[in-house]
């Protein structure tokens, strides 16, 4: 189950999945997309299937991670009602400006933030995405005051970037590539430990002199009760399937960095991660509709 509507990477990367999956485990695998209510129909959907290893989610950090910090209520448990199987690939999110700042550095960045606050404004893809409650984070980090501008999709944010509409934007590194490169916007930094493979002359944030990271995941889970080793099966299955050079390529061109962790790192880091947004979150003061 991927509990978002077919198309983009998050789809694609499912079906690449199930395609191994299905040779592996000699059985038909099949991709079923159950989209609403930003992804909890899917998972809830997971949350009530035979614990069998039969049905599986594959799903994007956020609701498995970050949405009981985000809805006064969930219709699940993101722990206590699944298993974690493997992370599968992650994701970082970068801080962009364009032409109305000269800032090179997070640090220039600041200072013309501070010398000029009536600009002080961001764009992100949509208001309650991770890029959003990561800039919470830098804010609070950096002591700076910015206002938050939500659009639809991260093209629309950059069409405003470049065009001058506004100084910064914060979304994944994937959408920042290419106006990257062709020198229209200016990744200043990135948000994971280490960084982006993709654009690998660009500091972290902690290298920046900011001490906050965070990063975005697509991880396997299955229901509670699922035994322990039917999911060692799967894990070993997904993992040799992540680590396939064709895989890997693939998930690279989505600007997606394979792991491939076994079940107990990932819960671990579904629990990590967990705890790390929670603070950003609830500093954003997002209030989403149910």
């Amino acid at each position: 189950v991927f509990p978002f509507a077919a198309g983009g990477s998050g789809d694609a990367l499912a079906r690449i999945l199930a395609d191994h999956l299905q040779k592996a485990m000699a059985q038909p695998a099949i991709v079923e997309n159950r989209a609403g209510a930003q992804g909890r129909l899917g998972v809830q959907a997971v949350k009530t299937a035979a614990p069998d290893g039969r049905t599986l989610l594959l799903t994007p950090i956020a609701p498995l991670a970050v949405y009981q910090h985000v809805y006064k209520a969930l219709a699940y448990d993101p722990f206590a009602d699944f298993v974690p199987v493997t992370q599968i690939a992650t994701f970082d999110f970068g801080l962009a400006v364009g032409p109305q700042t000269t800032a090179t550095t997070v640090k220039e960045l600041v200072a013309w933030v501070k010398a000029n606050p009536d600009k002080g404004s961001y764009g992100t893809p949509a208001a309650g995405t991770l890029p959003h409650f990561f800039a919470v984070s830098f804010g609070k980090s950096a002591g700076i005051d910015l206002r938050h501008v939500g659009y639809r999709g991260s093209a629309a944010a950059l069409t405003d970037l470049i065009g001058g509409q506004i100084p910064i934007v914060f979304t994944t590194v994937s959408d920042l590539l290419e106006q990257h490169k062709a020198g229209a916007i200016r990744v200043l930094a990135t948000s994971d430990r280490a960084r982006s493979p993709f654009l690998p002359s660009v500091p972290t944030f902690k290298e920046a002199g900011f001490d906050i990271e965070g990063a975005g995941w697509y991880g396997v889970f299955a229901p509670k009760g699922t035994p322990a080793d039917v999911v060692a099966k799967v894990n070993a299955a997904l993992v040799a399937a992540v680590k396939k050079p064709e895989v890997r390529e693939r998930l690279l061109s989505f600007g997606l960095q394979p792991t491939g962790t076994t079940a107990a790192e990932f819960a671990v880091i579904q629990k990590r991660d967990a705890a790390l947004w929670e603070g950003p979150v609830k500093a954003s003061g997002y209030t989403p509709e149910q």
